[in-house]
């Protein structure tokens, strides 16, 4: 695989997401488990990432950590 073959994949990886058709079927089943938790629940707030065991939340960005602090 040439350089260039290898930038290609490792954008469309960035964009599309992984590979591992496993994480994907994680994802999409937390995507209904987290809408359905904020659906029945009164204080909302859920995200998908908390229905995926094998998922890392993003870290917060600056402009967002500057956000929650006021």
């Amino acid at each position: 695989m040439t350089y260039a073959e290898f930038l290609s994949w490792a954008a469309y990886r960035n964009r599309r997401g992984s590979f591992n058709q496993g994480m994907r079927v994680e994802a999409g089943a937390a995507l209904n488990a987290s809408i359905l938790a904020n659906v029945n629940s009164k204080r909302g707030g859920f995200k998908q990432v908390d229905f995926m065991p094998h998922a890392e939340e993003a870290p917060m960005s600056l402009e967002e950590a500057m956000e929650s602090w006021s």
